[in-house]
């Protein structure tokens, strides 16, 4: 494995779209719906929201194996504390170190030194596992009306500075 990790630039959106939709419909059926899925994959995981989302300060950052794109991640400062809106691995990809890696990246590349945030679907046991290893506390429990029809029934979790 030739790992590398490097931000986002917005010629980058197609890559992270790809990645983001093969990630999701190989890893939420288990957990969420398909038609769930394809909503929010739709509506966060176009090229457009993507570009939308740097434009407004979220900070994207891909992880390749060679040319190979195995994982993404989408930070955002938001006041006190950075908001993690994605996190993903390919699930190939799973359990050889590469969110670690990525997560280690990303923390030092952009001196890090407030609370991280993120929301996690509460039957998504791998990862809430991972964000466990990586220091993350559950703060609170909640169930966010995301339109469609469809809510995320979520743990916001907390990892302090």
């Amino acid at each position: 494995m030739k790992l590398s990790f490097r931000p986002a630039a917005e010629t980058d959106t197609s890559v992270i779209s790809q990645l983001g939709h093969k990630i999701w419909h190989e890893h939420y059926p288990s957990i969420i719906t398909v038609a769930q899925i394809d909503f929010m994959l739709n509506d966060r995981y176009s090229t457009q929201a993507i570009k939308e989302g740097m434009k407004r300060g979220e900070k994207y950052f891909v992880a390749f194996d060679g040319d190979t794109p195995v994982a993404l991640a989408d930070f955002e400062l938001k006041g006190d504390h950075y908001f993690i809106h994605k996190f993903y691995v390919d699930v190939s990809n799973h359990r050889k170190g590469i969110g670690e890696k990525l997560f280690s990246y990303i923390i030092s590349s952009m001196a890090i030194s407030k609370p991280l945030r993120l929301q996690v679907n509460r039957l998504n046991y791998k990862a809430i596992n991972f964000y466990f290893k990586m220091g993350f506390v559950i703060e609170r429990v909640g169930d966010f009306d995301i339109g469609g029809g469809y809510f995320m029934n979520d743990y916001v979790m907390i990892k302090r500075a």
